[in-house]
């Protein structure tokens, strides 16, 4: 396999990231590739704001992986500023070649950066592969989480 690259994502990516969001039968349900005007607004929104960071991983010239890192100043843990990882997706070609450790760990170490003291992420709770692996990475299931569909 050729050689990795993580970086911002950028307008012409959109269409791989939707599809990367859109393979899976959760994903399947909730995402549309027919109608890419959202997904490019709300690139817009996160490009906008220094504390999100919408990465893709590039291989050879396409796009193998993504996922949201979301840096939270906050109030509590003696003013702790601590990071969300959301949305991690590798395409089904690179699945158990390292991919999703290597970006984990790219949104480890940009927390570090940013100063943050705690990194959480989200996953849903039918997901028992990705809870594997985080778990395999150090990440300890620590709450419960609730959601209200608007």
């Amino acid at each position: 396999m050729g050689d990795l690259d993580i970086r911002a994502a950028v307008t012409d990516d959109i269409p791989a990231l939707v599809a990367l969001l859109a393979d899976d039968p959760l994903g399947a349900q909730r995402e549309s590739p027919d109608d890419l005007t959202p997904y490019l607004a709300a690139l817009e929104r996160l490009s906008a704001d220094p504390n999100q960071h919408l990465v893709v991983a590039v291989r050879e010239g396409r796009v193998v992986g993504t996922l949201q890192l979301s840096i939270i100043p906050g109030l509590s843990r003696r003013g702790s500023t601590r990071s969300i990882i959301e949305a991690v997706r590798i395409h089904a070609d690179e699945r158990g070649s390292g991919l999703g450790t290597r970006l984990i760990e790219w949104a480890i170490d940009a927390s570090r950066r940013q100063g943050c003291r705690l990194v959480q992420l989200t996953s849903d709770t039918t997901r028992t592969d990705a809870h594997r692996f985080y778990e395999r990475l150090g990440f300890q299931a620590s709450h419960v989480g609730f959601k209200l569909q608007l």
